[in-house]
């Protein structure tokens, strides 16, 4: 009995360590151990969070939302533009540093954005006040679906985000 019992607690803490799946727009994808998934309140728009952690030297982990809207949620360029307004130039440059390229999630034609700059933390969406937060990365994804949109926000200091970049990038070619 002790062994079972022994057995049962091993496999318990086995699938504890199972990170949680990405399951988006008809897709799903498993992320990586050390990401850290984490609990939010039900809401049909928001497929998933996780906590990435920072680099050495970064205060803040990075933040990777995963969000899935059935009826859109606007154009693309609509989108791409609203992730764009919450950033700042970097301090000494007079536009914000962005590249933008088509890439493949599934079999969905998805467009990548990378911004670099001053992000315009809010306490919420479309608060005028805001804490810049400088040497920040911002890597968005979004793509159209037969079940709706879906949008990948990887957020935090630019060291943390180069981190996680090849883990995420990788996440999105898992996705299928």
């Amino acid at each position: 009995m002790r062994a079972l019992a022994c057995l049962l607690l091993t496999a318990g803490i086995a699938a504890a360590d199972e990170p949680k799946p990405i399951e988006v727009a008809g897709l799903k994808a498993t992320p990586p151990k050390e990401w850290t998934f984490v609990p939010e309140k039900p809401n049909s728009m928001r497929a998933a969070t996780y906590a990435l952690p920072k680099a050495e030297g970064d205060k803040d982990d990075a933040d990777l939302a995963v969000f899935s809207f059935k009826g859109g949620a606007g154009t693309t360029e609509q989108n791409l533009k609203r992730q764009r307004d919450k950033f700042l130039p970097a301090e000494g440059k007079d536009k914000i540093d962005e590249t933008l390229t088509e890439i493949k999630v599934g079999t969905n034609t998805a467009q990548y954005q990378d911004i670099k700059g001053t992000f315009k933390k809010k306490p919420f969406p479309m608060a005028e006040k805001f804490t810049p937060m400088k040497e920040y990365r911002q890597i968005y994804v979004v793509f159209d679906t037969a079940d709706g949109s879906a949008f990948f926000n990887l957020l935090g200091p630019d060291k943390t985000v180069e981190k996680h970049k090849k883990a995420f990038d990788q996440l999105l070619k898992a996705m299928k």
